[in-house]
C-alpha cells in the first residue's frame, strides 16, 4: 500500500515591519504586500509590528493593519501584544515582556523596516545579536548602504562613477562651505538628508532660498545632510539578487511626473511616475548597467538583495546615484517589478530571499566561535 507523503514542515517566518522612522507607513505597505504574496503552504508567517515608539507587537492576520486599503491613512494596529525576541538554540523565541510567557518562535527574519532603525544597521545589528538569520544586507552592508556620503566615497574610492556631491553637518556648515559647495556642484541642486531613504526630506532647489529651506528640512531628519549635483539623464534601476555570486535584473527606467522621484511619486501616486521596464537601452549598455550594479552590491559588502539607481547622461555615461539595501516591496515598487520582468515572480523571489538568507546563516554557523591555541 502505497504510503501518503509527509508535508513538508512550515518554516517560521517574521516579518518585521512598521519602525520609527518618517518611512513607517511606507513599511506598513511593503509588509501587505509581503505577507499577502508569501507561500502559506510554505512558511508560517508572523507579523511583527514595531509602532513609533519601538515596541514590538505581534499583530493577527485579521487586523494587523488599519485603514490597509488607503496608503495615507493605513496605520498599525497599536492593540496587539507586546513581544520581545530571545536567542534561542535554533530559533528565535518570541516571549511576553510583561509575563515572560512564550508566544512563538521564528527561524528567520524577513525585515521590511524602511529607513532609520530598520535599512541602517540598526536592526541587523540585534538580529545578529540574536544569532538569527535574516534576510538582506548584514551589519555593514546596511550601515553603508544608507549613508549617502559614506557610500558614495567607498564607491569612489572603489573607482566607480558617482554624482558629485558635498556633505554637511551641523558643525561643519557654514555660509562660507555653502557658497563654495554651491559654486562646485552648480545649480540646480538637490539637498537630502544623508541617512534617510525614499526622497523623505528631499529638495530640488534652483536658488539660494530655496536651498536655505531645503537645508533647514533636511536638518530635521538628520544631522547630516548631502547636496548634490543634479544630472541631467534618464534614471535607470537595476534589481540586485544574491549573495557571493549576485546577478542583476534587467534594468528599468523611471520617468518621473513629479519634478523627481519622489516620496508621492514611488508609494502613493500609482500614476505618479512611469516605469519603463525593461528600460529602452541598447544590449551593451544593458550588459555594462547590470556589470556596474553588480561591482556596486559588492563593493559596498552587500548581501540578499539591493536596487542601484542610476543616471544615464546624454552622453552615454553612467554615474552611481545610491543603492537601496532595502527596497520596497509595495504593488508599485521597482525592486519586485525588475524581476518580474527578469523571470522571477514576486512569490519565487521571496522563496529566494529567505533561502539566501537560510543559506548566509549556515556558513556563519560554520565559524569558528572560540579560540583553541
Amino acid at each position: 500500500m502505497k504510503q501518503p507523503k509527509k508535508r513538508k514542515r512550515k518554516i517560521k517566518v517574521g516579518l518585521i515591519f512598521g519602525g520609527r522612522s518618517g518611512e513607517h507607513e511606507v513599511s506598513l505597505q511593503s509588509a501587505k504586500s509581503v505577507y499577502e504574496a508569501l507561500d502559506k503552504q510554505k512558511y508560517d508567517v508572523l507579523l511583527i509590528g514595531v509602532d513609533k515608539q519601538g515596541k514590538w507587537r505581534l499583530g493577527d492576520s485579521s487586523n494587523y493593519l488599519l485603514h490597509a486599503g488607503n496608503p495615507k491613512l493605513i496605520a498599525l494596529n497599536k492593540r496587539a501584544p507586546e513581544v520581545t525576541a530571545l536567542a534561542g538554540r535554533d530559533q528565535t523565541a518570541l516571549i511576553s515582556p510583561r509575563s515572560g510567557e512564550p508566544m512563538s518562535e521564528v527561524e528567520v527574519f524577513f525585515p521590511v523596516i524602511h529607513g532609520t532603525y530598520g535599512e541602517d544597521g540598526s536592526l541587523q545589528g540585534m538580529l545578529e545579536l540574536l544569532d538569527a538569520a535574516y534576510v538582506g544586507a548584514g551589519v555593514l552592508g546596511s550601515a553603508v548602504g544608507m549613508d549617502k556620503d559614506v557610500m558614495k566615497r567607498l564607491l569612489r574610492e572603489a573607482g566607480i562613477p558617482v554624482t558629485g556631491f558635498k556633505a554637511f553637518s551641523r558643525t561643519n556648515f557654514t555660509p562660507a562651505a555653502l557658497k563654495q559647495a554651491v559654486k562646485n556642484l552648480g545649480w540646480p541642486i538637490f539637498v537630502k538628508p544623508a541617512n534617510l531613504g525614499s526622497s523623505v526630506g528631499v529638495h530640488k532647489c534652483t536658488s539660494l532660498p530655496e536651498l536655505l529651506g531645503g537645508i533647514r528640512d533636511a536638518f530635521r531628519y538628520d544631522t547630516k545632510i548631502l547636496l548634490e549635483k543634479a544630472v541631467k539623464g534618464r534614471e535607470i534601476e537595476v534589481a540586485v539578487l544574491g549573495n557571493d555570486d549576485p546577478r542583476a535584473s534587467v534594468p528599468g527606467e523611471v520617468i518621473p511626473r513629479h519634478g523627481f522621484y519622489s516620496y508621492q511619486a514611488k508609494y502613493i501616486d500609482e500614476d505618479g511616475a512611469g516605469l519603463e521596464i525593461p528600460a529602452k537601452l541598447p544590449a551593451g549598455k544593458v550588459k555594462e548597467t547590470q556589470a556596474l550594479a553588480i561591482r556596486v552590491f559588492k563593493a559596498l559588502e552587500c548581501s540578499g538583495m539591493a536596487r542601484v539607481d542610476f543616471f544615464l547622461t546624454p552622453g552615454g555615461r553612467l554615474l552611481v546615484n545610491e543603492i537601496n539595501t532595502l527596497p520596497g516591496f509595495t504593488k508599485i515598487s521597482m525592486y519586485p517589478k525588475l524581476w518580474e520582468a527578469s523571470g522571477l515572480s514576486y512569490v519565487k523571489l521571496l522563496d529566494r530571499l529567505i533561502g539566501l538568507a537560510l543559506e548566509r546563516k549556515r556558513q556563519k554557523d560554520r565559524l569558528k566561535r572560540t579560540f583553541e591555541a
